[in-house]
């Protein structure tokens, strides 16, 4: 049974800065349960959440030790009793592990593996699960954005902004995105936006709105609120929606902007997702998959003992390009 075998993985036994990911070569393979599945992995994607959750500041806290990660993508080597819809040798990506996806295996609950199409490969993958549900739920069960609005994208060129840049323009929105650097926009505008502006530029607030004749946008996509937020509101059209999805502390804002558009303030929140809702959500993006516009764009790579420069990098580089991964 693959319970012998031993893998490398990351563990975290303190909360702290990045120093405190260490990588195990000798830790047990784990065994799938009830209704889970095990996986080899292949890849597995980086998502800011994580740097929070390591430093011991995120309202969730793991108990120690653990071993990060959510985004895998390989092939299922083992299922437990109970699996249905999967076997082994099927490839796969998931949107949560039980055992942590910085490792060579995972197990993961079956309800949230997802089958790969031929199509795309480990990396793209590694880079659905958090970014795409996250994008989609923000559009559309949060916002409900509806074909004919415009979405702003604020942080468009990362691993949740080049999603939500791809699913608004499937579903027929008018996508503007934002970047901060000049590749960062190249990379928005060849994923779905229709127009990018530079967030490092002074005016590009004003930009924006003289494109939308100055009536302001209906959705924005925020992956920064607390610099964005004040602004965000005042960039509103009537009725318009802001959705957090990112924020690294507090900012002030004036509570009548919300009333003088009458716009909302909503926060995303992946794990409040009902089974329904990311049934939905799996089904769309499936269909995005083998349509061929939903392709996830591969940032920067790292190998497993790399993960320390990999959690400093995502948090301090200048501007995202693609999505992180962790190769096995």
């Amino acid at each position: 049974m693959a319970t012998s075998k031993l893998m490398r993985a990351v563990r975290v036994s303190e909360f702290g800065g990045s120093s405190v990911l260490k990588l195990f070569s000798d830790l047990p393979v784990p065994s799938p349960g009830q209704k889970q599945v095990l996986i080899r992995v292949h890849a597995c994607g980086v998502n800011p959440v994580e740097t929070y959750i390591r430093s011991g500041t995120y309202a969730r806290k793991p108990s120690l030790p653990y071993t990060p990660g959510s985004d895998v993508s390989g092939v299922v080597e083992a299922v437990g009793e109970g699996v249905c819809l999967l076997q082994a040798g099927d490839r796969v990506f998931t949107t949560g592990t039980m055992t942590g996806g910085y490792a060579e295996y995972t197990v993961a609950s079956e309800d949230t593996v997802h089958k790969l199409p031929d199509s795309l490969d480990y990396s793209h993958g590694a880079a659905m699960g958090v970014p795409y549900f996250t994008a989609y739920r923000a559009l559309v069960h949060k916002a409900h954005a509806k074909p004919g609005e415009t979405v702003l994208i604020h942080g468009a060129s990362g691993g949740v902004g080049i999603a939500a840049c791809q699913i608004a323009r499937a579903f027929g929105l008018k996508v503007l995105g934002t970047a901060g650097t000049p590749e960062g926009m190249k990379l928005v505008l060849s994923n779905g936006a229709h127009l990018a502006f530079n967030h490092r530029e002074k005016d590009y607030l004003q930009k924006i709105k003289d494109t939308t004749n100055g009536l302001g946008v209906n959705v924005i996509i925020e992956m920064l609120s607390n610099v964005n937020l004040s602004n965000d509101l005042q960039l509103l059209d009537v009725g318009g929606r802001v959705i957090i999805v990112g924020s690294r502390g507090p900012i002030e804002i004036n509570p009548r902007d919300t009333m003088m558009k009458e716009s909302s303030v909503i926060g995303v929140a992946l794990h409040f997702a009902t089974k329904s809702e990311t049934s939905e959500c799996a089904a769309a993006l499936y269909a995005g998959m083998e349509a061929g516009w939903l392709k996830p764009v591969i940032g920067p790579k790292y190998t497993l003992d790399k993960v320390a420069q990999a959690h400093e990098d995502i948090i301090n580089s200048p501007g995202a390009s693609g999505k992180m991964i962790l190769t096995m």
